[in-house]
């Protein structure tokens, strides 16, 4: 099943979306806020004809409605038959702007926990995927790529300002409390530049199921530790709009979380 989404997955990029980069030219405004692109919409429809045959059971999709994303989300959640998540281009403003940071993701869920993920970044040939319970690999070498130092202020975060409290965002802006901080405009991708250790902790104000359904378990599976803002079981939270807070060390983790946490104002009501 594993080696199957990873060939499905390199093969859509080949075929749907590299042929179309540097040549979109717009994309069109979703309810959200987001963007959409032609190639989005041409590798979703390549992905849900194709995913069927690796495993039949619903498939989500980010270019869905959301009365659509919610009633398969309930079908595939009634069984064990377990349903897949898909985002077709991860990054699609960057995709649309040729910037070369963008990624395939695709994660197979079973009981609300993903159990396989797969993102590829086909600008790099990078093809990040883990199974529950048996690691997480970049191109067939195990994650993390290289040994995290457990002092916070010598770590690098990936810091997305999206959703994420004015009072917070401030703090981060002014006095952080790592060394540095980069934003590369594809939630899959940060979390899977975390679970290599190209990153050391991770901030985003609130995701979609698809922008964290396979970064998650790559970072889990690299031995990366993830919360909420509310919850320190990161599968507790909504399932719809999930914050992160995450870390490779499990020191920096709990200090970036206990610092986040202290940074941030009390929910209103």
């Amino acid at each position: 099943m594993l080696d199957a989404t990873v060939a499905l997955v390199r093969e859509v990029a080949q075929r749907e979306i590299m042929p179309r980069f540097l040549r979109v030219r717009h994309g069109q405004r979703k309810d959200d806020g987001s963007l959409c692109s032609e190639a989005d919409l041409a590798a979703q429809h390549f992905l849900l004809e194709r995913l069927t045959e690796i495993h039949g059971c619903p498939i989500i999709g980010e270019e869905m409605t959301a009365a659509e994303q919610q009633a398969i989300w309930h079908a595939g959640n009634s069984d064990n038959l377990g349903l897949w998540c898909i985002d077709p281009i991860d990054g699609t403003t960057n995709f649309i702007n040729g910037l070369p940071v963008f990624a395939v993701s695709i994660a197979w869920m079973r009981a609300r926990r993903t159990r396989l993920a797969v993102t590829y970044n086909p600008i790099t040939d990078e093809m990040f995927y883990a199974r529950e319970g048996h690691g997480a690999y970049l191109n067939g070498r195990r994650l993390p790529l290289r040994q995290v130092h457990a002092d916070i202020g010598r770590a690098v975060g990936g810091v997305d300002f999206k959703r994420i409290p004015k009072h917070l965002a401030d703090q981060i802006a002014v006095n952080p409390p790592f060394y540095s901080q980069r934003n590369f405009g594809s939630s899959t991708l940060d979390w899977c530049n975390l679970a290599a250790g190209r990153l050391d902790l991770y901030l985003h104000g609130g995701q979609m199921l698809w922008d964290y359904a396979a970064g998650s378990l790559i970072l889990r599976e690299a031995g990366g530790r993830m919360c909420t803002l509310a919850h320190d079981d990161y599968d507790a939270d909504d399932v719809w709009r999930r914050p992160v807070i995450a870390a490779l060390h499990p020191a920096v983790f709990t200090a970036w979380r206990n610092w986040v946490r202290q940074n941030t104002p009390p929910a209103s009501g």
